[in-house]
This record gives C-alpha cells, sequence and structure tokens, in this order.
C-alpha cells in the first residue's frame, strides 16, 4: 500500500492561520513584529499565576498550558511548513555535483523556517494515535503526498513521512520535543531530526537533517519574543559533506533578531558560507564565486497543502480532533476552547486506562519501529 492511496477524500486547500499579532511599535528593537506578543492583563496574570508554580529546568511537559498561547494547528500539521517550497528540490537529483546537491538540499532546509504563526505560539501537542496528512500538487503536474502520527505520548514522539515518487524525493522523520522552563524564558529542544534521500541516487545514501530549538523569551518581564537558536546540522555520510548552521539568539546588548551562519564542508575542505536573516534573506558565499542570494523570503512562493474536509476525516485525524479548540481559538473565547482542550485530554487518559484494565498494547496505523527507527510500514 502506498501513501498517494492512504491520502483520499475531496481535496480542500488549506489556509495557514495566524492569531495575536503585537504591533509594530511594541516589538523589542530588531526584532520582527510577527515574532513579538504583548498580553491583555488577563492572560498575562494567567501566565503569571502558572509561572509561579515552576521552577528552572522543570520539564513542562506534563503542564497544561493556558489556550492563549497555542497555535490553532496541531505539532503534526505544523512540521509541513519545511515542504511549502518543494520547486527547490525538482530537479535536484539530475544534478551530477554531489556538492550541487547537497547545497539545494541545505536551501530546502532552510526555507521552511519563515513560515511561523504570529506572536509567540506554541501548536497542540498531538495525542497518542493523532494523525494527519495531506496532499500536495505543484503546478508542473506532479504530486507529493505527507503523513504524520504521534507513536508515543510519554515519551511525545512524532514520526513523519513525506515523498514525491515524480520528482525523486523522500524524506523520514522522527520528532521528539522536550520543553523546558528556563525563568524569563520557556524552551522546546528539538531532538531527532529527518532523513532525505533522491530515489534515483543510491549513491548518495541519506542526508541527516537536525533541527534548533524554540524560545519564548519575555514570559515574565519585557516583551515576549520567539527565537529560535542552538546548532542544527545537515550532513550526507557518503559524500562526505556538511553544514553546521548556528541559529543566533540575539544577546542583552548586542546581536540581531533571528540570523543565522553556517559552514560547508567537504572532504577537500570549505565549500562555502551561509548569512543573513532565516526569516528575511539569507545569502551564500561559495569558495571563488562571491556571494549570491540563497533564499529571499519575501520573493518566494508558498506551495498550500491539500486537505480532505474535517467531515471526511477519521476521529483522531488532527483538524477533525481538536476542530472545537481550534474553532474556539479563532473567536477569542478562551472558555470553550479549554473546555475542549480538557475533553480531548481526559478522552486519551481514559484510553489509557482501558487498555491497561484490558492489557492491550496500543500499535500505531502507519509506523512501525525497524531498527531502533520509526519508518513507514508502507514502503
Amino acid at each position: 500500500m502506498g501513501l498517494s492511496s492512504i491520502i483520499k477524500g475531496s481535496p480542500l486547500s488549506a489556509s495557514l492561520s495566524n492569531s495575536n499579532s503585537a504591533e509594530k511599535d511594541r516589538a523589542p528593537e530588531g526584532a520582527d513584529a510577527d515574532d513579538t506578543e504583548v498580553l491583555d492583563e488577563e492572560p498575562k496574570n494567567m501566565l503569571l499565576a502558572l509561572v509561579g508554580q515552576l521552577r528552572i529546568g522543570m520539564d513542562l511537559s506534563k503542564i497544561t498550558l493556558p489556550v492563549f498561547v497555542l497555535e490553532p494547528r496541531s505539532m503534526l500539521e505544523r512540521v509541513t511548513d519545511f515542504h511549502s517550497h518543494p520547486q527547490l528540490l525538482h530537479g535536484v537529483s539530475k544534478l551530477p555535483s554531489p556538492e550541487d546537491r547537497f547545497v539545494e538540499v541545505l536551501r530546502y532546509y532552510l526555507a521552511g523556517w519563515h513560515i511561523k504563526p504570529k506572536g509567540v505560539k506554541k501548536p497542540y501537542n498531538p495525542v497518542l494515535g493523532e494523525y494527519f496528512r495531506c496532499r500536495y500538487d505543484y503546478p508542473d503536474g506532479t504530486s507529493a503526498y505527507y503523513v504524520a502520527e504521534q507513536v508515543s505520548h510519554h515519551p511525545p514522539i512524532s514520526a513523519c513521512y513525506f515523498v514525491s515518487p515524480d520528482t525523486d524525493l523522500d524524506v523520514v522523520g522522527e520528532l521528539r520535543p522536550k520543553s523546558k522552563f528556563l525563568g524569563n524564558s520557556a524552551a522546546t529542544i528539538m531532538e531527532g531530526g529527518y532523513k532525505l534521500r533522491f530515489l534515483s541516487r543510491p549513491e548518495d545514501g541519506e542526508y541527516q537533517i537536525t533541527m534548533p530549538n524554540m524560545y519564548a523569551r519575555g514570559i515574565l518581564f519585557g516583551k515576549m519574543v520567539l527565537e529560535l537558536g542552538d546548532m542544527a546540522t545537515v550532513k550526507n555520510e557518503k559524500t562526505g559533506l556538511s553544514c553546521e548552521i548556528e541559529f543566533k539568539t540575539k544577546g542583552f546588548f548586542s546581536g540581531t533578531y533571528n540570523a543565522i551562519a553556517g559552514k560547508i564542508k567537504g572532504p577537500k575542505g570549505d565549500v562555502g558560507d551561509i548569512s543573513g536573516s532565516w526569516s528575511d534573506q539569507m545569502d551564500i558565499t561559495k569558495k571563488g564565486k562571491g556571494k549570491e542570494v540563497f533564499f529571499d523570503a519575501h520573493e518566494t512562493v508558498i506551495t498550500h497543502k491539500v486537505v480532505s474536509p474535517e467531515e471526511q476525516q477519521a476521529p483522531n485525524e488532527s483538524r477533525r480532533l481538536w476542530s472545537g479548540v481550534t474553532a474556539a481559538i479563532k473567536k477569542n473565547n478562551l472558555d470553550a476552547a479549554t473546555e475542549s482542550k480538557s475533553t480531548i485530554e481526559d478522552a486519551q487518559r481514559n484510553d489509557v486506562r482501558e487498555r491497561e484494565e484490558k492489557g492491550e498494547s496500543w500499535a500505531p496505523r502507519f509506523f512501525e519501529l525497524k531498527g531502533g527507527e520509526w519508518r513507514p510500514k508502507f514502503t
């Protein structure tokens, strides 16, 4: 059974939702207004009351966050943003140079970060067995398919698979986020990553990709700001090419927001450098070739997902599962959103308890463990 046969139903073009943006004149100096947020008095008091119960380094996965900090979509859907610029990989497998193929994979990976909710928002934590699936239809007549499933709740693990047979692309991912309270910040440590293959290039093996961490700054004082930080890597062990990418966080007295820096290395030495801003423009300076634009977030076109209407989805598909919470958040009805979210979480706890009483175990629908990694069952 192929992934294309799994993604069925009448298509509906998906729209990415944004909420609660801060005004530009309220943004910290140098920060994008879309990355900042100023809370009203009541939500701020609620957040401060929650923070008062925490201690430095505490795991936030067991803390119920207030709904006003939530982005109205599941984490399983959030990660599809990385596939919004498919044109960057169309035809790449036909490039004769391993170095050129590596640079295009790096460009594809870095292109997805500029797509984000306004303000400081966190997507829904997927519940065990929840899944999200969609299709992408491209102008050149080709298609791609994506499915993600929450395969573990404690610890939280999301497995995903993206395939575009016509363009020779296969991507398997496994994300294991861990959230921590850091005082005036909350961090989401993104463990796991992706493995990308060109199906007609077995000599390339896999491109291994890791993720930066995410930080919500200014929880206790100052303006709330969303930042990406720390190191991420893209590497290919067979070709000997790699790039360590630093997502730079702004210092207290110096630096800028959303800055990025990376050095591409090959088996014969340095290949080039990446610089700029992941939310704006990134440049590449290749050895002996000078600087050129690597990716411009303002000049690109986003390819939107095609998703089945909610009434045609299974009860545990993301958009249908969270539809009550999403509708309430969009209406700014925080009480209704909280009640709907609690209903979903209570149902998950009841399911766990019933399985334990019956001595039953749960198995994912689309993924299975193979050699210690979550892989799709249908490949």
